[in-house]
């Protein structure tokens, strides 16, 4: 048991931590000619490309570092009157991290650190598409109950990040695709509230790095999927 949740960056490939130095030294540099930088979101920067990296493994350590990603990038986004973001990241993302932690753990790969690829079934996947619409409706009124700033963007990204946090509960190597989306939603959410307060350039440049780290996750599940079923 303690072999196979060993500390997970002695598993970095080279690459793997090229990837996680770049997304860290563009983040903290990006922070660091800010004027007056907000700490609280150069940690959750931190500790974003992190856990992406890990989950780009599909190790547990990646969900176990989203929640606290999305604690900190929920308090950050208050302040922002992000409240789409607030409210998605603290009421879904934060618990289904939480419940893909519980299924990670209930489907290792022969027994290692690696959770098992799935692949979804058409009846989960019209399952997830009823259900995103769902959480995009109710959220859509509530966020323009809340006088969100950028609603349009706001919602766009609820429907992304329930797509993204579904297909990761659910093992598929499309979750990644649905981060990705996401990430560019948010890209264009803070570079909208950069123009206003620069100190929010961090953030932008943060989901830049998300949006790189995705991409590979998606390549990477791809790769050990083909391995995971060539195995079986």
């Amino acid at each position: 048991m303690l072999q196979k949740h060993r500390n997970p960056f002695r598993d970095l490939t080279r690459f793997e931590w090229t990837l996680w130095l770049v997304s860290v030294i563009v983040v903290t540099g990006s922070f660091l000619l800010t004027p007056s930088p907000d700490y609280l979101t150069l940690a959750a920067s931190l500790v974003g490309v992190t856990a992406l990296i890990f989950v780009a493994k599909g190790y547990i350590a990646g969900q176990v570092l989203t929640v606290v990603f999305a604690v900190f990038y929920g308090i950050i986004s208050f302040y922002f009157r992000y409240y789409g973001e607030m409210i998605t990241y603290l009421c879904m993302t934060a618990p289904i991290a939480v419940l893909s932690i519980i299924t990670w753990l209930r489907h290792p790969y022969k027994k290692t650190a690696e959770v098992e690829v799935q692949r979804m079934t058409k009846k989960q996947t019209a399952k997830m598409i009823l259900l995103a619409l769902l959480a995009t409706s109710i959220f859509y009124f509530i966020l323009r109950a809340l006088n969100t700033a950028n609603l349009l963007f706001s919602t766009i990204s609820v429907t992304t990040s329930f797509l993204a946090v579904y297909m990761t509960m659910m093992r598929s190597p499309y979750y990644a695709v649905g981060y990705a989306a996401n990430d560019i939603v948010l890209i264009v959410l803070w570079v909208l509230a950069a123009m206003e307060d620069r100190s929010c350039l961090p953030m932008v440049l943060c989901f830049v790095m998300f949006f790189a780290n995705d991409i590979y996750g998606f390549i990477n599940w791809q790769k050990m999927q083909r391995r995971q079923e060539q195995g079986a």
